[in-house]
């Protein structure tokens, strides 16, 4: 006995949206687990768009090439000097190098000049 108005794309028994409509074989149901003919979505249209990406050779090289010249962060960044070119800014790193009870390792790294500093915490 159907309980439900049947619409495209709805479970006519329990009212729950079927998964999407495959190649060949039938539909099944996730919540009732009944299965049906692919005739379930009768009167539904489907429209889809293929839309491809254009590849510029160009626009990749001097993206790249801009990446390589920036500054890299090798982690998150907060505003420190750097005490060898006074660089405001530099990325870091954590480690636990010793022992669990004592604090960890801070690695610091300048995003201008690549100088490396760690700092006990």
């Amino acid at each position: 006995m159907e309980t439900f108005n049947n619409c495209p794309g709805f479970c006519p028994s329990c009212g729950s949206i079927l998964p999407t409509l495959q190649v060949k074989g039938n539909v099944m149901c996730y919540n009732c687990k009944k299965e049906f003919l692919p005739d379930v979505y009768s009167g539904e249209k489907t429209d889809f768009i293929i839309q491809f990406n254009t590849y510029d050779p160009s626009k990749v090289f001097n993206r790249t090439k801009r990446e390589s010249e920036s500054s890299e962060a090798d982690g998150p960044v907060v505003e420190r000097k750097c005490p060898k070119c006074n660089h405001d800014k530099m990325s870091y790193a954590t480690l636990q190098l010793r022992s669990a009870d004592e604090g960890q390792t801070v690695f610091f790294t300048c995003l201008k000049c690549k100088f490396k500093e760690s700092e006990n915490s």
